[in-house]
């Protein structure tokens, strides 16, 4: 299986952690794509040129949501997600948390990178904002839910946590949350995290 990422895409990073906790990473060919080059050939294997993409012998998968859970069908240990009840749907609500935290960071990156300064809106800026707060108070109220087994929830929350560390220190979320800190401090020490850092 081919995987294509960039080193500092955090959805593409929930998929290597998940390859790396089911002991699959040695399966794949890990393609690094330069996605601000409009000639580098994602398109042809994902119409809408994002990563990451799963190439598999029935063809792509995307995206990383997609491609965590068809990884979890590959192996014969615990589950990342949970096949039914409670549990799955909380696992499942974790991730889709955790991703809308990223899409309305990523938003804001683009907007202050993308655009000019001068184009640039503080109104849309700080509605992505606000998501992010909203989503670190819930994630730092209930992280207790977040000490329960290995899930795609934790896995995609320590990987919002770990791109706002990247690409948002100025936001400082560590010191206004700090029983969320103090877990994503003990999920950090994993090897699936650790070796799947990148530097600013």
């Amino acid at each position: 299986m081919k995987l294509f990422y960039s080193p500092a895409s955090p959805y593409a990073r929930k998929v290597r952690i998940v390859a790396m906790e089911t002991g699959l990473h040695d399966r794949l060919e890990i393609v690094s794509v330069d996605t601000s080059n409009p000639n580098n050939g994602l398109a042809d294997h994902n119409p809408l040129s994002k990563i990451p993409v799963l190439e598999t012998e029935f063809g792509p998968l995307y995206d990383s949501p997609v491609i965590c859970e068809y990884l979890d069908t590959l192996h014969a240990g615990e589950k990342l997600f949970p096949a039914e009840g409670t549990s799955r749907w909380k696992a499942l609500r974790w991730q889709a948390l955790a991703d809308g935290l990223l899409d309305a960071a990523l938003l804001i990156r683009y907007e202050q990178t993308q655009r000019p300064t001068e184009r640039q809106y503080d109104g849309f800026i700080d509605k992505q904002k606000s998501k992010i707060a909203g989503a670190l108070d819930y994630m730092n109220g209930n992280v207790r839910e977040l000490e329960a087994p290995l899930t795609i929830g934790t896995i995609a929350v320590a990987s919002a946590l770990g791109y706002l560390n990247l690409r948002f220190a100025d936001l400082a979320w560590h010191d206004t949350h700090s029983d969320l800190a103090l877990w994503h401090k003990q999920f950090a020490a994993r090897p699936s995290y650790v070796n799947t850092q990148v530097e600013g």
